[in-house]
């Protein structure tokens, strides 16, 4: 965390992720896209203004695959990337790992990976997966079937919570895992602990693989129940850096911390409002074109 980031520098590296994300699906024929279009303010919110985390330790390109992590090879974690696990340093796990692309692409642009990291991705032998694993660069548990990061995020906690650890644990997720019995059992957990130093952020995108929220499996009202769950919740524009912000600097008073960020899976991009799917974007002819050009144009903007 640098206490010298601003919202602006923010905004730089949020617009950064998006276009390295979108040049590589292009390059790729395929990817995580709209995902890191929802997610790239919060994740570089994270790295860069909310989570208090020591230098990396992890390689500027990714190692190949050797093995699991384990007690004779803990460097093999990609938790590395996120710098050691003294008691003052916050820990992150990443629940939603087909997000991983986004992630990635934030680990370049805040400096902990080589910008030429995501030639290894889905690589016969990377590391760099496209579902990323507990040996992926910024990736602690391997949590690719979903709705898992919490429990073990609350398991970490209560330790660290009886060490006396200050360092807190974040958890970052997308609203479809709340359609999983197991994140309402941690919920019901952790505020039964009091884990004041367990936080999540939603990616209320409302989108999910077979398609919107709303027509799979309704979630909503989050905020009213997770609330009622005994967790301090707040809702705030998913874009907006300063609200993404302001609750983590807010007193704990002994509840852990959920956020949800409200956000846009075409954001930056708006001609991929209108696909069909949009849990894994292929362009068809012209269409590449033209997202380069909303790209172009909302960078624009912004500056303007």
């Amino acid at each position: 965390m640098s206490v010298q980031a601003t919202k602006a520098d923010v905004d730089r590296v949020a617009a950064a992720i998006r276009r390295r994300v979108l040049l590589h699906t292009i390059e790729n024929n395929g990817g995580y896209l709209c995902q890191a279009c929802s997610s790239a303010e919060t994740l570089a919110t994270l790295y860069l203004r909310v989570m208090h985390l020591g230098p990396s330790v992890g390689p500027l390109i990714p190692r190949e695959f050797d093995g699991v992590p384990g007690p004779g090879w803990p460097a093999g974690s990609g938790a590395a990337y996120n710098g050691e696990r003294g008691p003052d340093n916050d820990r992150f796990l990443l629940s939603c790992t087909h997000y991983s692309l986004g992630l990635y692409a934030a680990l370049i642009e805040v400096g902990r990976l080589d910008e030429h990291a995501l030639d290894h991705y889905d690589r016969d032998g990377s590391t760099v997966e496209q579902i990323g694993a507990e040996h992926s660069p910024g990736i602690e548990v391997t949590t690719g079937s979903l709705a898992q990061a919490l429990s073990i995020g609350l398991g970490i906690a209560l330790a660290r919570q009886e060490r006396g650890d200050r360092g807190r644990v974040w958890v970052y997720m997308s609203d479809g895992e709340l359609q999983e019995g197991q994140t309402w059992e941690a919920l019901s957990l952790a505020a039964h602990h009091g884990l004041d130093h367990l936080g999540v952020y939603l990616d209320a995108n409302g989108s999910q693989c077979d398609g919107p929220i709303y027509a799979v499996h309704e979630v909503e009202p989050i905020a009213e129940r997770v609330r009622s769950f005994g967790w301090k919740v707040h809702e705030v524009d998913g874009h907006d850096s300063d609200a993404l912000v302001a609750p983590a600097l807010e007193p704990s008073h002994g509840k852990p911390l959920f956020v949800i960020a409200r956000t846009c899976s075409w954001r930056g991009i708006p001609s991929l409002e209108s696909r069909a799917n949009k849990h894994y974007v292929r362009f068809r002819p012209g269409e590449a074109e033209l997202a380069l050009r909303d790209l172009r144009l909302s960078a624009e903007d912004a500056r303007s």
